[in-house]
């Protein structure tokens, strides 16, 4: 097993229809008004920009983010990572009920030195700060999207 290759998924239950949610997470650079372990996302051009992230662990990650994928029809939005975070992200909002259904699915191998060095020990600590970090960003939206 790879220590430093990480899989995620999370599925948020949101109160707004699937246009609505799509409009809101393609805009990357508001993430930080609903997200707050979002730092800052800073627009490198059309397609890509520079993302830090800092959970409860008292670390940032920064990457680049390019995206890959925009489909709307779809409901599908895609980037590459790219620095402290090798890999990919990707939402697909669909329909559920009265609201949508937003699956993040991410695959990432981490390069920081610190994450690599403490990679075995570390794991448990660091997949409950992804946990952390999701539940804390799917209340943001939650509230963002009643505020809108």
């Amino acid at each position: 097993m790879d220590w430093t290759r990480y899989r995620f998924r999370s599925l948020w239950s949101l109160p707004a229809k699937p246009a609505v949610v799509y409009d809101v997470l393609e805009r990357a650079e508001e993430y930080p008004r609903w997200w707050p372990q979002v730092r800052e996302v800073r627009r490198l051009d059309d397609t890509s920009g520079v993302v830090t992230i800092r959970a409860v662990l008292p670390y940032d990650l920064v990457f680049t983010a390019r995206e890959v994928r925009r489909d709307p029809e779809a409901g599908v939005l895609e980037i590459e990572m790219d620095g402290d975070l090798d890999g990919w992200a990707r939402w697909t909002i669909t329909p559920d009920g009265d609201g949508s259904l937003a699956r993040y699915d991410q695959v990432t191998e981490v390069h920081k030195p610190l994450l690599r060095r403490f990679a075995v020990p570390g794991r448990p600590v660091f997949l409950a700060n992804h946990r952390w970090m999701m539940r804390a960003g799917r209340r943001g939206l939650v509230a963002y999207l009643e505020a809108v």
